[in-house]
């Protein structure tokens, strides 16, 4: 029986596919990622199981509908709680209640943990596919260097007579390698009851296996209620934000209209740079679709972090990070100042999100010259503060006004103008400005850390800024839930042409669920340099004592 032999073009194109879906099937079935789940450290990994797994341990599993296509399911498997997030001094703060914030910012926020575990795992399936399309690649070389011209004509006619049949038999190896792992058929998982835990979540409907399964059913009402109170809590309080600002947006036209001033006052009329600060987040990630409402209201050009995105900077964080990052709307640069309960963990999770980092150099933002630097200081709960650089704080402040003064082309007062020096000093502990404000070389201070509002005050030849927490943290207390205390957020505007911050204005939540937005005020003007003051003006004039506030 003669069989009819495809083109060799068909031969090797089907040979290239095959191949192609054998790595592809490789990569990612084989996809594994370690990330975080909740308070948990937690191991990700796809399976040709169409079913959502995570393993708990002793406690059984959590089992739910795959969100992923085809037959490919997740398997997550969680490991402990990391000893730096859990060494909790108890004298200060509930360890229980911490682990809860943990659980609460996954099921308030659990879409974007999603999203951070797709791209890792998608991430990963395509180096090992790559990783399995060089290693066939190789062995192809390999092979066919080992058989010789002779042999290699001898195989090719034996086999492209076979072409089809080895086609179909690698596509059922592929589709039989791909779903062998599936245990249990849709049937068998719908005879497990739903969990109740998951009652009214972005997890209904998922199904917890064990002997103590039905102990976690029983016991886990604190949590619901405390994810309860947070969802009603922060529904309530984007209706009052959003509502506030339309109010104080329609206040403002209307003086506008009144004075007979045309237009409105948006950016792009006035020629300023809209700036939208937030600070001392803390991983309350309950405020991400207030912080966003107010971005897409307001239009910033840039948004600012003035530090402690993170509670204890470690590596379950990240998916705070990345909520925060979710809430700057696209195109507009996110520049941030760490602080001392941030991590170089924290730094890396914003480098991937392409947020700015200040590092101690001067960058230019929208036209605005922003120096700034990480905290010299760490501070971790149940751990104390410790130095995390070679350099004290006021060493950190000294490099950063000298940093400062070299950019305005002399250092010291004298022989420069405001056009020359930078824009903004952003840092997170007010001190660490106290040398920059003194010297004259900057002109502006934003900073956090003190969780309240300060200012805007004259320091030295300077103004400063003190945000207060934007997520509403308070010492002691944990920042995850309803707020404690009121969370905060600043716009403030600043003019290209004199280089100088105009005015500031307040956004407020309250831990009543009420939200505020005062009117825009004027930021006050700073000292004038010697060389700037005419002769005989003003004889005497000189700095404001410095009145930095200490940090807690």
């Amino acid at each position: 029986m003669n069989r009819t032999e495809p083109p060799r073009w068909l031969r090797w194109t089907l040979a290239g596919v095959a191949a192609a879906l054998a790595c592809l099937t490789y990569g990612v079935t084989t996809a594994k990622a370690d990330l975080s789940l909740g308070p948990h450290e937690a191991t990700y990994a796809v399976t040709a199981d169409d079913r959502l797994v995570a393993d708990l341990g002793p406690l059984g599993t959590v089992v739910t509908d795959s969100p992923l296509p085809l037959t490919l399911g997740v398997r997550i498997t969680v490991h402990e709680i990391p000893a730096d997030l859990s060494a909790v001094d108890t004298a200060s703060f509930d360890a229980l209640a911490g682990d809860l914030d943990g659980y609460l910012q996954f099921f308030d926020s659990p879409q974007q943990t999603v999203q951070t575990v797709v791209w890792a795992l998608v991430w990963d399936a395509v180096r090992g596919t790559g990783a399995a399309a060089l290693l066939v690649v190789a062995a192809g070389f390999g092979v066919r260097a080992l058989l010789g011209p002779a042999r290699r004509r001898d195989l090719a006619r034996a086999l492209a007579a076979r072409t089809w049949e080895i086609t179909g038999a690698v596509l059922v190896v592929v589709l039989v390698a791909g779903t062998a792992t599936a245990s249990a058929g849709p049937e068998e998982r719908a005879s497990l009851p739903a969990s109740p835990v998951f009652e009214g979540t972005a997890l209904e409907g998922a199904r917890i296996t064990g002997r103590l399964a039905g102990v976690i059913d029983t016991y886990s009402g604190q949590l619901v209620e405390t994810y309860q109170a947070n969802e009603v809590f922060y529904a309530g309080a984007r209706e009052e934000l959003l509502a506030a600002w339309d109010a104080r947006v329609a206040e403002q036209e209307a003086a506008e209209g009144a004075a007979g001033v045309p237009g409105s006052e948006s950016p792009d009329d006035t020629g300023y740079v809209t700036l939208l600060l937030v600070s001392d987040l803390h991983c309350n990630t309950g405020m991400t679709p207030l912080i966003r409402d107010l971005a897409d209201r307001l239009g910033p050009d840039v948004m600012l972090n003035a530090g402690d995105t993170t509670i204890n900077g470690t590596s379950v964080e990240s998916v705070c990070v990345d909520s925060f990052a979710s809430a700057v709307p696209d195109g507009v640069p996110f520049v941030v100042a760490d602080g001392n309960h941030d991590s170089r963990l924290t730094t890396a999770t914003e480098l991937a999100n392409r947020q700015i980092v200040l590092d101690g150099d001067v960058v230019e933002v929208e036209g605005v010259r922003i120096l700034g630097d990480r905290d010299p200081l760490e501070t971790r709960i149940g751990g104390g503060t410790v130095i995390a650089r070679e350099e004290t704080p006021e060493e950190a402040g000294e490099r950063l006004r000298d940093v400062a003064c070299d950019a305005a082309g002399e250092v010291g007062l004298g022989g420069f103008t405001a056009e020359d020096r930078v824009d903004l000093l952003l840092i997170h502990q007010p001190a660490v400005g106290d040398a920059a404000l003194e010297s004259g070389c900057v002109p502006f201070q934003i900073s956090g850390h003190m969780h309240k509002r300060i200012g805007p005050d004259v320091v030295g030849y300077g103004v400063r800024y003190v945000n207060a927490s934007t997520g509403g943290a308070t010492k002691g207390a944990t920042s995850v839930g309803p707020l404690r205390d009121s969370s905060e957020m600043t716009v403030l505007r600043f003019d290209p042409e004199s280089r100088r911050f105009v005015d500031w204005q307040l956004v407020e939540v309250t831990p009543e669920g009420e939200a505020m937005v005062s009117e825009r005020q004027p930021v006050p003007p700073a000292v004038p340099l010697p060389d700037e003051v005419p002769d005989g003006v003003l004889s005497g004039i000189g700095p404001s004592p410095s009145s930095s506030p200490q940090g807690n």
